[in-house]
């Protein structure tokens, strides 16, 4: 049976990420076929985010071993049907200046487990997979590779841009097969429609976990000063990063918390956000964001992006998006005491040794629930809740 939907996801590893693609994963083959991952900056920088799906794939392969020598099955059925591709994309927003919200999810996206718990991360051979040492002209060097590349058996490496795959797989197949789930800020989404946008214009559906319509952000303004203190404020919890470190920086970070309408995603990267929602006008021109001026030195029609065309005049047909606000996402909880109860089994030692994604989900997350805990005092012990903005994207694909 075909699958019922064939889905690209666009993503920043992440928290919620990690768990959306578990559930992606976890679907049956009739029910949808992972193409593709997307890896964009968001949550964390992009290497970083591409190590967590690395890690994620590390892990669903010592799952499925440990399933079967305990005599149960080993799940992630579409795997077995599709090997995604994944495939790395934006770096940074196509103008605004870049935060990230490693406040919420660690340094590495997942709570610090890379450095707290350093036996759960993968080795770091994993990075030749998306290097040049299959092409090498050295045979001990394309021996090595291959080698790599078998012991990451479940997904396929490109060396291509995201945005590239995501316009050659729409290419490839029949026009209205193929949904991008976009969980991340826009930035691959936009550079791909730029590109060609009568390609990108096959896709079926965009679903988008982003915007925040009638209630709050949840990009906060930056904490108060103590009254009485004369030393500097707090750092805010969204950071440039790029910039050098100097009062300038400093003033800008405070000035980007002052947003307690954002949702994190389209804050991101709010050209590239405003340019694909465009898409769905009949006339796009009349909604696109100005052009951002070019840096000294650059000519506006200069590769890369910010200097993105303009759409044509005429589009054949306008772009469907399904837009998963905070108003939607938020009410959907993970408690503490629900992911406890639901592990407790798969981590006793009734079992020769605990679930590898039982074990590995419970460290970052226990991680997440003590910050969430930390940022909701009224919040405590089995209450704590951790809100499945990603996961409920892929639950309507599914």
């Amino acid at each position: 049976m075909a699958p019922r939907n064939r889905i690209i996801i666009d993503t920043d590893p992440g928290v919620d990420d990690v768990l959306a693609m578990l559930l992606a994963f976890s679907a049956k083959p009739e029910e949808l076929e992972v193409l593709l991952l997307s890896v964009t900056f968001g949550n964390i920088d992009v290497q970083s985010c591409l190590r967590n799906i690395v890690t994620l794939f590390h892990f669903i392969e010592k799952e499925r071993k440990w399933r079967k020598s305990n005599g149960l099955p080993e799940g992630f059925e579409t795997l077995n049907a599709c090997k995604p591709i994944v495939a790395v994309g934006a770096e940074e927003p196509l103008a605004d200046q870049m935060m990230m919200a490693d406040f919420f999810h660690g340094i590495d996206g997942l709570g610090g487990i890379h450095s707290t718990h350093p036996h759960l991360s993968p080795a770091d051979t994993w990075k030749s997979l998306f290097d040049s040492a299959l092409s090498s002209s050295n045979p001990e060097e394309v021996a090595a590779a291959r080698e790599v590349q078998q012991f990451h058996a479940l997904f396929t490496p490109s060396k291509r841009p995201a945005h590239e795959e995501m316009l050659r797989l729409l290419r490839e197949n029949e026009v209205d097969t193929i949904t991008i789930v976009a969980i991340g800020p826009l930035t691959n989404l936009a550079v791909a429609a730029a590109t060609d946008p009568e390609t990108f214009l096959r896709v079926k559906e965009v679903v988008v976990m982003g915007g925040a319509i009638d209630g709050p952000g949840n990009v906060p303004p930056p904490p108060p000063r103590p009254p009485t203190s004369s030393s500097a404020p707090p750092p805010p919890p969204f950071n440039l990063i790029k910039q050098p470190d100097t009062p300038l920086r400093a003033s800008l970070n405070l000035r980007n918390q002052m947003t307690p309408g954002a949702e994190f995603n389209t804050y991101a990267d709010s050209v590239a956000a405003a340019r694909v929602f465009a898409l769905t006008s009949p006339n796009p021109a009349s909604t696109m964001p100005p052009t951002p001026p070019a840096p000294p030195g650059k000519q506006s029609a200069d590769p890369p992006p910010p200097f993105l065309a303009p759409y044509p005049e005429k589009l054949s047909r306008q772009l469907k998006l399904t837009l998963f606000s905070l108003d939607i996402t938020t009410p959907h909880l993970l408690t503490r005491g629900q992911f406890t109860a639901f592990t407790a089994p798969l981590l006793a030692p009734t079992h020769t040794a605990p679930s590898p994604i039982a074990e590995w989900s419970t460290a970052f997350l226990s991680a997440t629930f003590r910050k969430i805990e930390s940022l909701t005092p009224a919040l405590a012990a089995d209450a704590v809740a951790l809100q499945l903005h990603d996961p409920a994207c892929i639950w309507y694909v599914m």
